[in-house]
């Protein structure tokens, strides 16, 4: 969405991923764990943390800078990354940490030795429900239709009444809350958050944009999808050991033989 509305890739976000995993590992402290209730109050309050953080951000490192050249803009990412990387490391210590059982634990075994738990479940049922929420948002409501015009053109956007400022906010504020829900979804399956966690994931989700069309929403959940069977399917082979390269070659691929994506359009420059 960030691409979408300001033509640049927030290398920052997979780092607000990070944070939003240790808001619920810190916000578990304070609300029933293995429960249903207890899950959902923490992801929504570590989404209410990120969403503040994300505007924060915005306003502090990204504003300024925002009639300036697209790399300039471009670094400061990359700087925003490190800051809340050290700054991770200074605050919560750069042990890893056991990320706690927020919803209760209960797995299925099906023929094949096929095991489904009850937080893959919740990453289903979760990361489908916040999909058609932000699919509604972007073009059933007022704020979406402003987001959208904006990435069309910024100037007649404006010169029509909308905000600028106020619908960048909302959508880094949107954008970094569901990096937190991603955040705490990863941690509940792989149970051990560092402050360096987001950068691996950060990457592949990069690919993942790439691969289904860089700004568009249906393409990033494609793309998502069709990395995350790959993996699995790398895992499950002899070369597992080189299942992140294999992420990459794909990456190489996309860009070489259809750099718009699998679901984006080609865009003619006018000179």
């Amino acid at each position: 969405m960030v691409y979408g509305v300001l033509r640049f890739i927030n290398f920052a976000h997979s780092d607000i991923f990070m944070v939003g995993s240790f808001a619920g590992f810190y916000l578990s402290r304070y609300f029933p764990k293995e429960s249903i209730l207890g899950g959902l109050v923490i992801l929504a309050g570590s989404m209410a943390i990120c969403a503040v953080l994300g505007v924060v951000i915005e306003r502090l490192a990204y504003r300024p800078l925002r009639e300036h050249s697209k790399l300039n803009v471009l670094i400061t990412a990359i700087g925003v990354s490190l800051l809340l990387e050290n700054s991770g490391q200074f605050a919560f210590g750069p042990a890893p940490k056991a990320f706690p059982a927020l919803f209760p634990v209960k797995s299925w075994t099906f023929m094949g030795g096929l095991v489904l738990s009850t937080n893959q479940l919740a990453v289903l049922f979760v990361t489908a429900v916040l999909l058609i929420a932000m699919r509604f948002i972007v073009l059933k409501t007022r704020i979406g239709t402003a987001m959208r015009a904006l990435s069309f053109n910024p100037l007649a956007a404006s010169l029509v009444g909308i905000n600028n400022d106020v619908v960048i906010s909302f959508t880094f504020a949107l954008g970094s809350a569901l990096a937190a829900a991603g955040g705490i979804l990863y941690s509940m399956n792989y149970q051990a958050i560092d402050p360096l966690m987001g950068i691996l994931p950060g990457l592949k989700a990069f690919v993942a944009a790439v691969l289904g069309g860089i700004g568009n929403i249906p393409g990033a959940a494609l793309g998502g999808l069709l990395l995350g069977v790959v993996e699995v399917f790398v895992n499950g082979s002899r070369f597992s050991t080189y299942t992140d390269a294999i992420a990459f070659t794909l990456l190489i691929a996309i860009l070489l033989f259809r750099p718009a994506g699998l679901l984006g359009k080609p865009q003619v420059e006018k000179v």
